[in-house]
């Protein structure tokens, strides 16, 4: 019955893609040829365009089978399908062109096929995303679920129950959980009943009373999944194994597939791919920007500086980037000149007897800091990130604070987190760090634009720049 459900759900999604392939197609055709838009004349033969259309039909559907894109998405996120739809769209789309290509008697508008693809995977898209939406709807209200029993060590089975019984959208009602090694005493978990024998198990999973299995264990006692394979092995079940990676996988950990590998990254960049361009885009356009309009203060700043006290106007200081990288970091000077001749690399403290007096309101201000622009155009830093610091203090920090070498997994920025929270200058290093690894576990483009905004209404003046 399951099964047959599955097959109907396909169907129909792909009666729907296909219905608005034919719409994108046709629309594309109508603004093309049949609108008032100022094209320039093109002569077109309709037989062509309806060939082309039952070609689009059968493309399509084939390449959208073939890579399972109506697969269950229960435990996916929308933005993973759309990456899917995109790719299957431009898949098929390739393949087309070059039929198309092949049969020369087939002239279509340059125009048409272009808009055509676009709109068909803005539509898909949101067809999709309605779909997934109806559904979601629908699992939240106890329709379209699926019944499914967890396996695996207490402290980790408990866990993922609540997990389950959190997420109602995933439509994964939690019927039962068999603990390997718990008390006799233990009834329940988290509110489910236990299974008290592995034969209860298997006879629930015979009786299709269980549409999945999620087995979790501690990464040392993995070895003990095999054991749950050997009892369900020849049942007709979907098990599932989640492992507990929490104490390894510190930072944007993510699971992927190479052919027949599967990969778990415990610690990566999150500025890979299209995340590392509209990284580097919003640096040099916000970048440029600001270079622009600070130019007359940092002239202002450089001439003040040459008349209150001798020495360079900017200050060139070695700091660590990316990857462990070092690149000279650039400051308005704010010392005396060669402050730390004999003091050798300190740092930085309230009320510095080497500050000048310009120096210590450019630093209240962090007006020092505008030449970093320069680093950031020239993609040595970013405007958001954590703050660089110089190898020699680094040497000592990494010693004494845990998982402090994982902060230079991306650009050191102008500004970050953890200035805007307050932790800069002469504050707790630990929670700066703490700030930097949130920061780079949850970021977003859109995290971005607000850590800019709350700095120039909160970060350039602070209690703690000084």
């Amino acid at each position: 019955m399951l099964k047959r459900y599955s097959e109907l759900f396909k169907s129909l999604m792909l009666v729907n893609d296909l219905m608005f392939l034919t719409l994108a197609w046709w629309l594309a055709y109508l603004v093309r040829f049949h609108s008032n838009l100022p094209f320039s004349p093109e002569p077109y033969t309709f037989r062509h365009y309806v060939i082309a259309w039952l070609l689009l039909l059968v493309v399509y559907a084939g390449v959208f089978l073939a890579l399972d894109l109506y697969r269950p998405r229960r435990i996916s996120t929308h933005w993973r399908e759309a990456a899917d739809l995109f790719r299957g769209a431009s898949l098929a789309m390739l393949i087309f062109l070059g039929l198309i290509f092949l049969v020369r008697e087939i002239v279509l508008s340059r125009f048409v096929v272009v808009f055509f693809w676009l709109l068909s995977v803005a539509l898909f898209n949101l067809s999709h995303l309605l779909v997934r939406e109806a559904l979601r709807f629908l699992r939240r209200r106890g329709k379209n679920l699926r019944h499914v029993v967890v396996v695996g060590s207490p402290a980790e089975t408990t866990w993922l129950v609540h997990k389950l019984q959190w997420y109602r959208h995933l439509g994964l009602a939690v019927v039962g959980a068999h603990l390997m090694g718990h008390g006799e005493s233990d009834k329940k978990s988290k509110g489910v009943p236990l299974i008290e024998s592995r034969d209860e198990l298997v006879s629930m999973v015979r009786s299709g009373q269980v549409d999945q299995v999620f087995v979790t264990f501690p990464l040392q006692e993995a070895a003990r999944l095999a054991e749950v394979q050997g009892w369900l092995g020849d049942e007709p079940v979907t098990v599932s194994y989640v492992p507990d990676l929490a104490e390894f996988a510190k930072l944007r950990g993510r699971v992927e597939e190479f052919e027949d590998l599967q990969i778990v990254t415990l610690q990566a960049s999150p500025f890979e791919g299209w995340n590392a361009i509209l990284k580097r885009s919003v640096d040099l356009i916000f970048g440029s920007l600001a270079l622009m309009c600070f130019s007359p203060l940092m002239a202002l700043i450089s001439v003040g500086i040459r008349l209150t006290s001798p020495g360079p106007i900017l200050y060139r200081q070695e700091r660590m980037g990316l990857d462990g990288n070092q690149f000279q970091m650039l400051k308005f000077r704010t010392m005396v000149h060669e402050a730390e001749k004999s003091t050798g690399p300190v740092w930085a403290t309230r009320n510095d007897p080497r500050v000048t007096w310009l120096g210590y309101w450019l630093r209240c201000t962090s007006l020092d800091e505008l030449p970093q622009l320069i680093n950031v155009l020239r993609g040595e830093m970013s405007l958001v990130g954590p703050r660089p610091e110089r190898p020699l203090l680094i040497e000592q920090f990494r010693k004494s604070i845990p998982k402090y070498m994982l902060r230079h997994k991306v650009k050191a920025g102008m500004t970050g987190w953890a200035q805007i929270n307050g932790w800069r200058g002469d504050t707790s290093l630990e929670k700066r760090i703490e700030h930097d690894l949130e920061y780079i576990e949850s970021w977003s483009l859109g995290r971005d634009l607000k850590i800019l905004a709350l700095t120039i209404f909160r970060g350039f003046v602070h209690r703690n720049a000084g």
